[in-house]
This record gives structure tokens, C-alpha cells and sequence, in this order.
């Protein structure tokens, strides 16, 4: 009996130290009254796992950032997922995760690469904003500028953006405190992936110069997508994720495909240790919240719609009334009138 307790307990722990690199993503609740100014303002919040701590301390002007990256998080994981059963609506409960973020679960893998992207992200568009002065913008690309433009402008600081948002990211993973050693490994490759998929996002954005608008000449620089275009495409990735063991190659313990462990898992590829439930019905053991009651789409056939997201088991209809403003008018100088217009529409939610 004793031993069985020992092991759960073990289990447990290991369940919540694997979650340490994303606590941070706690600090939305008061992280933005922080001044961030001084090395003990670290410690105010709950959130930063240890080794974070000291990167805190040591860039102190990241933490605006980091904060920001938060709460975007939270925000493009649920709007990305909101048409799914898991609807990422969990994640609001960080830096205290339930199970399904707290295994090695596809669920876990996208909610790591995503917020390993954010950050990073949110650091590079800072530098190339002016937000920190230990960065300004990108340095000019080295390939060749074309007939029509030149290089110029200020571009973000994407290397400086990966180099401090995997320093912050992958801190806790390479402590052998923060869970078994297949759960780090799994973690840190998510983490890369979404780094990665943030590299990928560079656009060349210009801008035209000439008389009268004619666009004689282009100035352009390298620039990052909107966070939404890198969040589906992790979620695509997050569709795909392959399920791998942990196991030895040659004298090393490493993560292999479970089913195809003759290849080696990709870098581009999010990968995962933990079967996830269906999230049909409401499981607190499983983190499954259940989607009775979820509102549904009945003329769909993707993942919102009523077949898919209620599990077969049927739907309501009700209407509801929506007001709302309607023909709006501009009068100069300078206001807008609008009417206020009614409509009913029909709506559908999960039994």
C-alpha cells in the first residue's frame, strides 16, 4: 500500500514539475501592475519556475514582453481551438494546469510550441519597436536585394527574439527536477518546433517611395506574420502530431515514432507520450471538461459541427434577439449616428 502511494505521489510530482517552463504563463493575473524595474519584482508573482527567475533578475526589460506574450497565449490558443471539444479554455487556469496540460499529451505539445513562438515573437517585435535597449532592429538580410527594392527599414530582431525566448523556454526543461527525462525531451523539441515555425513566418514587407505614389523605388525588410498565421499552422502540425517512446538509439535514450521507430522524429513535427481522451464527456481525471452544453455549428462539417462536437449525442435549438447598431451614418465634422436594429437568430448547443 505504501508503495503504491509512493509511486502516485511520484507520478503527481512528476505530472506538475513537467508544467514548470510554462508557469509563467500565469503571470497575465497581475504581471501587468509589475513595474518590472527591479530584481526582487521577480519574486512577487506566481509564475516564474527557478531558472527563470535568474534570466528575470539578469533582463529585467524582457519581462513587458513576457507578460505580453502571456496573455497571448491564453488568447490565440483559445481563439485557434474554439471550434474543437478541447477548446484550450484550460489554459486560463496557469500556473496550476489540469491533466490534460500536465501529460505529454498533442495538447500539451501545441500549448509548448505556441507559447515557445509567442515569446520570442513578442521579444523580436519589441526590439524592432524600440520597447528594449538591449536590441534594436534586424540587421539587413544577406540576400540580394532585387531591381526594385532595396533593403532598409527596420525588420524584426528575429535572432535576438529566438535567442532570448529559448533561453527563457527551455531553462526548466534542462533541470532534471522538472519531470522525467522523456517528458524534457518531449517538451524541448515541441518548444523548438514552435521557434521554428516562427523562423518560417518571415515575410518581406515594403514600402514605395516615389512621386505621387507611383513606387519608383521599394524599400523592404524581413518581418514577422501576424501570430494567428503561426498558431494554425502549429495547429495543423498539432493534427499530425506523431506519438513517440522514449527509448535507446545506440548508447542514448531518445524520443523514436512509436509506430514508425525506424525514422527519427523531425524536426518540424510536434510529437507526444500521452494518448489524449476524446474530450466528449466531463473526466477531471483526464482534464476532459466534456461538451455538453457547447454551442455548436448544424450546417458544418468540420470540427464545430454539432455531429463532431456533440458526440453523436444530439443537440438544442433556442433563437436569441440581438440588438445591434445598423445604418450608420459619418456627418462632418465629426461624429456618427446609427440606428439600433433587431434580429433573431437560431443557435444550437450540445447535450
Amino acid at each position: 500500500m505504501a508503495f503504491h502511494i509512493n509511486i502516485c505521489l511520484l507520478t503527481l510530482i512528476l505530472n506538475i514539475n513537467c508544467c514548470a517552463a510554462i508557469y509563467w504563463l500565469g503571470l497575465t493575473v497581475n504581471g501587468s501592475s509589475v513595474g518590472w524595474n527591479q530584481t526582487h519584482h521577480c519574486k512577487l508573482l506566481d509564475g516564474l519556475a527557478p531558472d527563470q527567475l535568474q534570466l528575470c533578475r539578469r533582463n529585467l526589460e524582457l519581462m513587458h514582453s513576457i507578460v505580453h506574450a502571456a496573455k497571448l497565449t491564453k488568447n490565440t490558443c483559445k481563439k485557434t481551438f474554439g471550434d474543437m471539444r478541447w477548446n484550450c479554455s484550460s489554459i486560463e487556469n496557469a500556473p496550476r494546469f489540469t491533466p490534460e496540460l500536465a501529460k505529454g499529451t498533442r495538447e500539451s505539445a501545441f500549448v509548448f510550441s505556441l507559447a515557445a513562438a509567442i515569446v520570442s515573437h513578442s521579444i523580436a517585435r519589441a526590439c524592432s519597436s524600440g520597447e528594449l535597449p538591449s536590441c534594436s532592429c534586424a540587421p539587413a538580410p544577406a540576400e540580394q536585394a532585387g531591381p526594385d527594392f532595396r533593403w532598409g527599414g527596420c525588420g524584426d530582431n528575429i535572432h535576438y527574439g529566438v535567442q532570448m525566448g529559448a533561453a527563457f523556454s527551455d531553462a526548466p526543461m534542462r533541470n532534471s527536477r522538472s519531470g522525467s527525462q522523456a517528458f524534457r525531451l518531449m517538451h524541448l523539441h515541441n518548444n523548438a518546433v514552435g521557434r521554428l515555425a516562427l523562423i518560417d513566418a518571415q515575410e518581406t514587407k515594403c514600402k514605395c517611395h516615389g512621386v505621387s505614389g507611383s513606387c519608383s523605388v521599394k524599400t523592404c525588410w524581413k518581418g514577422l506574420h501576424d501570430i494567428n498565421h503561426i498558431a494554425m499552422d502549429l495547429k495543423s502540425k498539432y493534427l499530425s502530431a506523431t506519438k513517440v517512446i522514449h527509448r535507446h538509439v545506440g548508447t542514448m535514450k531518445q524520443l523514436v515514432p512509436r509506430e514508425l521507430d525506424v525514422r527519427p522524429v523531425r524536426e518540424s513535427e510536434l510529437v507526444y507520450l500521452v494518448s489524449s481522451p476524446d474530450y466528449c464527456t466531463h473526466n477531471e481525471k483526464h482534464g476532459s471538461l466534456g461538451t455538453q452544453d457547447r454551442q455548436c455549428n448544424k450546417t458544418s462539417n468540420d470540427s464545430g459541427s454539432c455531429n463532431l462536437m456533440c458526440c453523436g449525442r444530439g443537440y438544442n435549438a433556442y433563437t436569441e434577439r440581438i440588438v445591434e447598431r445598423c445604418q450608420c451614418k459619418y456627418h462632418w465634422c465629426c461624429y456618427v449616428t446609427c440606428k439600433r436594429c433587431e434580429r433573431t437568430v437560431e443557435r444550437y448547443v450540445c447535450k
